[in-house]
């Protein structure tokens, strides 16, 4: 990157994991679960009634299967999310949201939407936030199709 202009790049992931560490200490100071479990209801809740494909919520999450396996593990113990699998396809692994998920998920989201807008929102205006958020579709847009490309190209070696 030339030396003149900002590291956006740098600025960008310092800021979300700055932002990311303060939700944490927020949640942990309220007496609620981590950020990733918030993610994780958040990822089902947003799902057709409330459940996902395991690889799906993978997906949606950009988290390595094996890490959403401990972590919906985790949830289904307390009672937040429950498992089943697929009757014509026993591979296939479905999680759901239960009512203990939503209410939990609600409560933190309280704490994650005020943090966000007071350490992020309030330092653009609408311009500038659509701006921003057309930008980050555009990259998550390319990096998901470079993925799928790679894939491909796996692939179709012999």
């Amino acid at each position: 990157m030339a030396s003149k202009e900002p590291d956006v790049w740098f600025r960008f992931v310092r800021a979300h994991r700055a932002v990311i560490r303060e939700i944490e200490r927020r949640l942990t100071q309220a007496g609620l679960p981590p950020y990733a479990w918030y993610d994780a209801l958040w990822g089902l809740e947003s799902g057709p009634d409330g459940t996902r494909r395991m690889h799906e919520l993978a997906d949606v999450l950009a988290i390595e299967r094996y890490n959403l396996t401990r972590l919906v593990d985790r949830l289904e113990k307390d009672g937040l999310v429950v498992r089943s699998r697929c009757e014509g396809d026993g591979r296939a692994a479905f999680a759901s949201i239960t009512d203990e998920g939503r209410v939990l998920r609600k409560k933190m989201w309280g704490i994650y939407e005020s943090t966000v807008d007071e350490l992020f929102l309030s330092q653009l205006n609408a311009e500038q936030r659509q701006g921003f958020s057309d930008a980050l579709e555009r990259t998550a847009g390319l990096a998901m199709a470079s993925a799928q490309t790679r894939g491909r190209r796996r692939s179709e070696t012999p």
